[in-house]
């Protein structure tokens, strides 16, 4: 099996359902001609030609929109804004319009699109090119929410959001892009969407994390099972809406603790779901309150503060020892 990072992967993925399907359609800023500022749109414009690969004006409402009517006529949309950060421009489109179609319509219409979106800190970019947004889509009645956390799970799920008929929220942690390489078959894989893995079994604590954050849960873990002999479960969520609460609660059931791990804000993030769901269906196998490990309440700071920001092993690490602690 090859090897290559998490950008070459999607972009993999998307050269393979453009072949497969001519229904596919690539839409967004600058993702033609300059094949997009990460360069994850590379080689599709000079292979399909711009009646499928479709350089937009800087327009977030406008390319999502677009990408709404396609979809509802027979396309297959994969639109990409530029980075998360600026996707609130285009939100209206998605709530009001993508999300409802088929309820609207009783079923009649469906809103088969993809949005893309590097989302997430750790590059050292400016204001609104690091946010992690993703609560806001799983708060949206209608749409599905999946967030990769390598390059062999990003193809797989791009591949699955394609093929969906509903509107998927596709965000990409850029952190990750090219930070590590692994192993991609050459056959296409799938992931379904709403299915979490378990990535490291364990008997000690549920560590459940996802995106570029499922780095410092398993540093963690690979660090204090070495140090500490403290075996924790990490569990990637992948799919954060639908959320696969079965797997999650499975796992608590087993170890009785809980961390969860997220760089997005605190307040009503996905990580105070996952704990509401924790408590409601397994409180009294729980031997210590749930604990989360998340971004601030702060907007994402620049560069120079922006690793006092984002979650690491370290402050897992504190968290499972706090755990322990608590629970005797």
């Amino acid at each position: 099996m090859p090897e290559m990072n998490m950008a070459k992967a999607i972009n993999l993925a998307l050269h393979e359902a453009m072949a497969k399907d001519e229904r596919v359609i690539i839409l967004g800023e600058d993702v033609g001609q300059d094949e997009g500022v990460f360069r994850v749109t590379e080689g599709l414009h000079a292979k399909y030609g711009d009646r499928r690969v479709i350089d937009t004006p800087l327009a977030e409402s406008a390319i999502v929109g677009a990408a709404i009517g396609m979809a509802i006529y027979g396309l297959r949309p994969v639109c990409e804004i530029q980075f998360a950060g600026f996707d609130t421009y285009n939100y209206h489109q998605l709530d009001s319009h993508a999300a409802r179609f088929r309820n609207r319509t009783r079923g009649r219409l469906t809103v088969p699109m993809v949005m893309r979106a590097p989302c997430g800190g750790g590059i050292r970019a400016p204001e609104h090119h690091s946010e992690s947004r993703e609560a806001i889509y799983a708060h949206t009645p209608g749409l599905k929410l999946v967030m990769p956390s390598g390059p062999r799970n990003a193809r797989a799920l791009l591949h699955s959001a394609i093929a969906d008929p509903d509107p998927v929220i596709y965000y990409e942690p850029k952190a990750i892009y090219r930070l590590f390489k692994e192993e991609v078959p050459e056959a296409i894989e799938t992931i379904a969407i709403g299915q979490a893995q378990v990535v490291r079994e364990g008997k000690d604590i549920s560590v459940i994390s996802y995106g570029a954050s499922m780095q410092a849960a398993l540093e963690a873990a690979d660090t204090m099972q070495e140090k500490d002999k403290i075996n924790c479960e990490v569990i990637d969520l992948l799919s954060l809406t639908p959320l696969d609460t079965v797997t999650i609660i499975n796992s608590v059931k087993k170890t009785g603790r809980a961390i969860i791990v997220h760089e997005g804000p605190r307040t009503c993030g996905i990580a105070a779901e996952v704990s509401a769901q924790i408590n409601e269906n397994a409180l009294l196998y729980l031997e210590a309150p749930v604990r989360r490990i998340t971004g601030y309440d702060i907007p994402m700071p620049y560069f120079s503060k922006e690793q006092y920001y984002l979650p690491d092993a370290g402050k897992v690490i504190m968290a499972c020892h706090t755990i322990l602690k608590d629970s005797g």
